[in-house]
């Protein structure tokens, strides 16, 4: 029998920690603010010097990132297998000059800005989880925190860490979500493609028929495609998922036939194998379009088209030792727990991808990305109980 887990936390503190860190500007590539913020807040925790450090994720993910992962390793108190925590610690634009504020059971924004509740929940509940596994009231096993760059743009820090850096846990949770006791245990897989075509550039009005319009070719994709029922929801059979087209841009004048026009945009799908044939169709359908636009001479377009996978899909069983460890101890707490999927990308996908077995649950996030984003803070607290609960018990895994 598992050994009755104590979620004891110091409420006032937790809600301090997480109004502190949302006051800290930390958009993608820029987190070092945060990171210090975190730091501070863990060396009066009490947490030595020598268990925090960042990894060389900034050195190896394409484009400038201010500081790598930051990862903090605390020691057992008790002997098992170490456990990994994680929050992202970046925030979208929208969340620019956010300015935190309590609303009745809720934490809101001041202004029209996003709050950043996705994901500093996430960071001031893993702040909360060390301050409380450091005071020593709680029996513990190694404990790794991940507090994670750069997740908004494409989970790059995830992808970067390296699992020997994170002391190779044996399972992980992510922390990026509403409910605490919705656990996420399935997570889909997406492409980024870009699609370069190029036609042939002539005047407008008095050669046009010299021209091989680019416009023209990207149009007909995406009509070829939204005809197949490969653009927006896309239902096969059993098979499910998405895509768009989210940017286009090309041209210098009107009465110049364009000769240059780049389309990109994402596929998504919990299918692997689908989702290769959803990339197919947008590959297949950009090239046909290409050689059906001709000019005068005869000559065709061109296309050239990338994709680079953004995530792959996973999915873990209920019977899965990480999900009955967690609905455990979300039972232990009075939560019920659930499983559930999502069709979006999640620090949890790179983290399976790495061998180390991660649901996700939440800390009181709601409406991200959105002047509308919240934090409940009784699920916030929840989530801050669960993540000691989680860490405080190591048996029967």
């Amino acid at each position: 029998m598992a050994a009755k887990r104590n979620d004891t936390i110091d409420e006032a503190r937790a809600l301090d920690h997480l109004m502190d860190l949302l006051r800290v500007p930390g958009l993608s590539r820029q987190e070092r603010k945060v990171a210090r913020a975190v730091t501070r807040k863990l060396r009066d925790a009490g947490c030595k010097t020598g268990w925090i450090s960042y990894d060389d994720a900034a050195l190896r993910v394409e484009g400038d990132l201010e500081v790598g992962n930051l990862i903090v390793k605390l020691p057992g108190t008790v002997a098992g297998p170490r456990l990994l925590f994680v929050g992202h610690m970046d925030t979208v634009p929208l969340c620019r000059g956010a300015v935190p504020v309590h609303r009745g059971n809720r934490i809101v924004s001041q202004g029209d800005t996003g709050l950043g509740a996705d994901n500093r929940t996430a960071v001031a509940c893993l702040v909360t989880l060390a301050e409380t596994l450091l005071s020593g009231a709680i029996p513990h096993p190694p404990i790794t925190l991940l507090f994670a760059v750069a997740e908004e743009i494409g989970l790059h820090g995830a992808k970067a860490v390296r699992k020997s850096d994170l002391g190779n846990p044996k399972m992980g949770f992510n922390i990026d979500s509403g409910p605490p006791a919705d656990f996420i245990t399935a997570a889909l897989g997406a492409y980024r493609w870009t699609a370069d075509i190029r036609g042939r550039s002539s005047h407008a009005g008095v050669h046009p028929e010299d021209g091989i319009s680019a416009v023209l070719i990207a149009a007909r994709a995406i009509r070829d495609i939204g005809h197949s029922g490969y653009f927006g929801k896309i239902q096969k059979g059993r098979n499910r998922g998405t895509s768009n087209v989210g940017l286009i841009e090309g041209g210098e004048a009107s009465n110049q036939v364009t000769d240059k026009v780049r389309v990109t945009g994402e596929c998504r799908s919990h299918e692997p194998e689908f989702l290769e044939t959803i990339l197919d169709v947008y590959r297949d359908s950009f090239e046909r379009a290409a050689a059906s636009v001709k000019n005068s001479a005869g000559k065709t377009g061109q296309v050239k088209f990338k994709a680079k996978k953004d995530y792959e899909a996973f999915a873990l069983d209920r019977r899965d030792p990480v999900v009955t460890y967690a609905y455990r101890a979300a039972k232990a707490i009075g939560l019920k727990p659930t499983c559930n999927d999502v069709n979006g990308g999640l620090d949890a996908n790179a983290l399976n991808r790495k061998g180390i077995p991660t649901i996700t649950f939440g800390a009181g996030q709601h409406s991200p990305h959105t002047v509308e984003e919240y934090v409940d803070i009784r699920e916030y607290i929840d989530g801050c109980r669960l993540a000691v609960a989680l860490a405080s018990d190591n048996s029967e895994k």
